[in-house]
């Protein structure tokens, strides 16, 4: 991803927020569907979702990123009448009462400006920004955006993917869509970017995606790197959905040793923990009071 000269961001420009990365954050995943993959149904009313909402930023999180359409794989899409209809009422509760950034994972311009005019700040986008006006639309906002890479989409990308070299294709998609958003508008200092772990990967991909995380994190824009309860978890340990924490957390530790500065996760007390003491070690940068 051209590391040469390319100089490290320490921060993350979100429309009115600046977001310190000197020491990594975590990211809080709040999906408002009926159907992913491992908390679908659990927030679909607005009630639900506030209070999931502040007890994620009460233990800690950063950020909240807001879906709702799934992304798992074999889902099926949804019109961005119906994912507003989810988002929106739950973006303006938490931007009106919780000090947070707000992220809104969607790929539909249409649901980016919509959330973006309710409160969030941060775009995170699985494709990247390849829909037709969002790279506009992430220009016009001024908002911070999260540039995955996916092969395929979510409906087929798990079907037996395919790469030569997927750690250099990743990075260069992933260099490639940054120019993408510099030459529409974008800041640089807005950009973070996100491997895409488990989106369109087999075993062997993740695997050596997670590996390569140091070169990926040379890249001069922030790493985002999110694995939580993810199905090659599962894989490699045996275990179900809900029994997957203990690997999540491994990795999250793994991936802020390998220089992530975002974590995006389902379990956000227990991985601001582990986040806090590995930058404790890594940058030397004790977050808290230490216990006696």
């Amino acid at each position: 991803m051209g590391v040469g000269a390319l100089v490290k961001m320490t921060t993350w420009i979100c429309r009115h927020r600046v977001l310190d990365l000197t020491r990594p954050v975590v990211m809080g995943i709040l999906n408002v569907t009926p159907d992913s993959f491992s908390d679908g149904g659990l927030y679909t009313t607005a009630d639900a979702a506030y209070d999931r909402a502040a007890a994620m930023v009460a233990e800690g999180a950063a950020i909240l990123d807001i879906g709702g359409e799934s992304t798992r794989p074999g889902s099926t899409g949804v019109t961005a009448e119906v994912e507003l209809e989810r988002v929106i009422p739950v973006i303006e509760r938490i931007a009106s009462s919780l000090d947070v950034a707000i992220s809104i994972d969607s790929s539909k311009p249409a649901v980016m400006t919509a959330a973006v005019s309710a409160g969030a700040c941060i775009i995170n986008d699985v494709y990247a920004l390849r829909a037709p006006g969002a790279l506009l639309c992430a220009a016009q906002s001024a908002a911070g955006v999260c540039l995955m890479h996916m092969q395929g989409e979510p409906r087929t990308m798990q079907h037996n993917p395919q790469y030569r070299d997927v750690v250099l294709e990743v990075s260069e998609f992933l260099s490639g869509r940054r120019d993408a958003c510099i030459a529409a508008g974008v800041a640089r200092e807005a950009i973070v970017l996100d491997p895409g772990v488990g989106f369109g990967k087999g075993l062997e991909h993740n695997m050596a995606l997670l590996k390569a995380l140091p070169r990926l994190a040379e890249s001069g824009s922030p790493l985002l790197v999110g694995v939580s309860r993810k199905s090659f978890i599962g894989r490699i340990l045996g275990k179900e959905t809900a029994d997957r924490l203990y690997g999540g957390l491994g990795l999250a530790a793994l991936a802020v040793t390998f220089g992530a500065r975002i974590i995006r996760t389902h379990d956000v007390a227990p991985t601001v923990d582990a986040v806090r003491l590995v930058s404790a070690v890594v940058d030397g940068l004790v977050c808290a009071p230490m216990a006696t």
